[in-house]
């Protein structure tokens, strides 16, 4: 009987603890110290990506030249079209008209469409950043 009893008292006092365990768990607190510069760099991040400066997919290339076509290329298209950014990149010695940041080829494929009834000349590119 004594054996019984002591082997019951042992399955006892492991689930006290087990128990004791899981609410001491569940009571610890998480305190995140975040920098206050983090703030500002995901503002420049957003900027960056919004002005096309992050793409790393693919563009849509409407122009090749020089700076006074450019932006009458650029003029042209932001007065038809109002849906992607577009934006002027230097490559020396010419300026080139760029419009918006797609992730997948479809989707780049799906603007031009729309892009090429206005600029037939338009196609499909994938920049390299530096």
């Amino acid at each position: 009987m004594k054996v019984s009893f002591s082997y019951k008292a042992i399955i006892f006092s492991i689930l006290i603890t087990v128990i004791s365990l899981n609410v001491q768990a569940q009571e610890a607190a998480i305190t995140i110290n975040e920098d206050d510069k983090v703030p500002q760099i995901l503002n420049l991040k957003k900027n960056l990506e919004k002005d096309n400066k992050l793409a790393v997919g693919f563009t849509i290339q409407l122009y090749y030249g020089e700076l006074s076509k450019a932006n009458s290329i650029i003029k042209e298209y932001r007065n038809s079209f109002q849906t992607w950014p577009a934006s002027i990149e230097y490559e020396t010695p010419n300026y080139k008209v760029w419009v918006g940041s797609y992730s997948t080829r479809l989707e780049a494929d799906r603007a031009r469409l729309e892009i090429k009834e206005k600029f037939p000349a338009a196609f499909i590119l994938k920049p390299g950043r530096d």
